[in-house]
């Protein structure tokens, strides 16, 4: 494996480098502070061709992958953990299964229009008892005259409150087995409900949505065959936990970089901080955390695009890097002490929005179960 960049990796990182700092980061606290979604970023983030990194050319992506994706993810996240996250969900599930399954309307309609950010993807999965457990999906789809019948309560849905258009996976046929289908907004039996407040990454919208005899046409049954969404959705897990690691990577370089302009700049008994060894050993422990679990990110991502073997590495590299950043975030605040818990500093929303990344791709705790049954295989 080469460990150096090549010069369209270099090329990537480095604008969307510049984007982070002349456009996400100079704004991110009155993003956050405003609690709404910033649609004019994410715009701008379309017309760079963020969101069609990941898709071939000919339906107006740029064919990149997943190495240079996550490369430009870890960027934005640096900016705005919000940010990152919305455009994360728009660039891999909210488009994902339009793009495989999609009939030549839908591609038209609303996954060409997505990839430049002109319509919203979001993917509904969760329940109030279905997370982790896919078996625990209590959405039902009933085939009727036409199309199907939804029916089911879905929560934490990212990005519900400003989505064009939902992916959602409902058990089907007689096996009752889970089916993917495509809901636009406007179809009758929808709701978008209460809005769910978090305590972190607060300008990402985030809530419940309901089906009530929602009516989904034929044309709009994603699945090609009843049953197939489960085979469809574990394909993709490792990409999530690529990327939701490379988010982490992002907001943890954000937290030490503060931390070492706060140590050079904050003067105690006549010098600057940094001069201390206890300052000294915890901002060498982070950069040396934060390096291993960028590498660790990066080769599941090198294994993802050869086409070699990667979900016990992609699991490897979620857990270890957002456990990585949420430990820097918070050794950032101790470095800045009083003022890390300054809301006038970006530290406390390091370690609000960090939190984000330990549970979306899996939790911590599932995620060692993976680990382990894979190297027991």
């Amino acid at each position: 494996m080469n460990f150096e960049l090549t010069d369209d990796q270099r090329a990537i990182r480095d604008a969307f480098a510049r984007f982070c700092d002349e456009r996400i980061a100079p704004r991110a606290a009155a993003i956050d502070e405003a609690k709404v979604f910033p649609r004019e970023l994410f715009d701008e983030l379309g017309a760079l061709g963020f969101f069609g990194m990941r898709y071939p050319e000919e339906v107006g992506g740029s064919g990149a992958g997943l190495a240079e994706f996550s490369l430009a993810l870890a960027e934005i996240a640096r900016g705005s953990m919000s940010l990152a996250g919305a455009a994360a969900m728009q660039s891999l599930m909210g488009t994902k299964f339009l793009h495989m399954l999609g009939n030549a309307d839908i591609i038209e309609r609303l996954f060409k229009p997505a990839l430049a950010g002109k319509k919203i993807g979001a993917i509904c999965m969760t329940e109030p008892n279905a997370g982790s457990d896919l078996s625990g999906i209590a959405t039902v789809a009933k085939q009727v005259e036409g199309g199907w019948l939804i029916n089911g309560q879905k929560t934490w849905i990212t990005s519900a409150p400003v989505a064009d258009f939902f992916t959602v996976f409902a058990k089907a046929g007689e096996e009752k087995k889970l089916t993917i289908f495509l809901v636009e907004r406007g179809f009758k039996g929808l709701v978008v409900g209460r809005e769910i407040h978090k305590m972190g990454v607060w300008a990402l919208p985030t809530s419940e949505v309901a089906f009530d005899d929602c009516f989904v046409p034929d044309s709009h049954r994603l699945s090609r065959e009843i049953g197939d969404g489960e085979a469809h959705l574990r394909k993709t897990l490792a990409e999530i936990r690529i990327i939701t690691g490379a988010m982490a990577i992002g907001i943890a370089r954000a937290a030490l970089a503060d931390a070492l302009r706060y140590a050079a700049e904050r003067k105690q008994f006549g010098k600057a901080i940094n001069r201390f060894q206890a300052i000294q050993m915890k901002l060498a422990e982070m950069a040396t955390e934060l390096e291993a679990a960028t590498h660790l990110v990066s080769y599941a991502a090198w294994l993802h695009g050869a086409g070699l073997p990667h979900h016990k590495e992609a699991a490897m590299a979620k857990l270890n890097a957002t456990e990585t950043a949420a430990r820097i975030c918070d050794q950032a605040a101790r470095v800045l002490a009083s003022y890390g818990y300054a809301m006038e500093y970006p530290v406390q929303r390091y370690l609000r929005d960090v939190r984000f990344t330990l549970i979306g791709g899996g939790t911590s705790e599932i995620l060692k179960l993976i680990i382990a049954k894979e190297l027991a295989a």
